[in-house]
């Protein structure tokens, strides 16, 4: 797995992973991911269109670091989950709490009106 972090602006970053997001991996995502809400940026957009798999670690990694983000005055938001792990957020619920939109600009419009309503 490989994981890349952009910064977007004051508070924001585009986290970019690509492999598969399991036990032996999530922990990993979630100390870069924690890593950056530690950094300041407390807003999160997480690439997912490189990902061929999660299991529900992945799934704990994304909605730890999407408690961490609110708890800064933030959030998550997902990029073009590839459509299995869409289907995993759909029937655990996860997409329920955490957006999921189709790019990096449509992330960027999310979060921008995420930040106006505080």
């Amino acid at each position: 797995m490989s994981i890349d972090a952009t910064l977007y602006g004051e508070g924001i970053a585009l986290v970019t992973v690509a492999g598969e997001l399991d036990v032996e991996t999530a922990p990993e995502l979630h100390h870069r991911l924690a890593d950056q809400i530690r950094g300041g940026r407390r807003h999160l957009l997480l690439d997912l269109s490189a990902v061929p798999f999660m299991d529900s670690s992945g799934i704990n990694a994304l909605l730890k670091a999407h408690d961490a983000a609110g708890h800064a005055g933030g959030g998550v938001c997902l990029v073009a989950p590839a459509p299995v792990v869409q289907r995993v957020l759909d029937l655990t619920g996860v997409s329920l709490a955490i957006p999921s939109v189709a790019d990096v600009d449509a992330a960027l419009v999310h979060i921008g009106e995420g930040t106006a309503r505080h």
